[in-house]
C-alpha cells in the first residue's frame, strides 16, 4: 500500500524519493523522465516505482469505527 523503503532486489533507499516521483508526474512529466531526473538507473529500482498503486485511499474506507 505505501512504497517500499528500499528496492526489494538491490536494496537501494527509494521510499524518500516517491512523493517527487509523483508531483512530477502530475505535472505532466513522462514516467520516464521523471525517473531518469530522479537518478533511478537500475531496472528494479524503475519497477517498483512503475508497478506501484497507491492503495492508502482505498484501505481507508475500510477502518473500524
Amino acid at each position: 500500500m505505501i512504497i517500499p523503503i528500499r528496492c526489494f532486489s538491490c536494496g537501494k533507499p527509494i521510499g524518500h524519493l516517491w512523493e517527487e516521483y509523483k508531483e512530477r508526474v502530475e505535472k505532466g512529466d513522462t514516467r520516464k523522465k521523471a525517473l531518469d531526473s530522479l537518478g533511478l538507473e537500475r531496472y528494479c529500482c524503475r519497477g517498483v516505482f512503475l508497478g506501484h498503486l497507491d492503495l492508502t485511499d482505498i484501505a481507508a474506507e475500510f477502518k473500524k469505527a
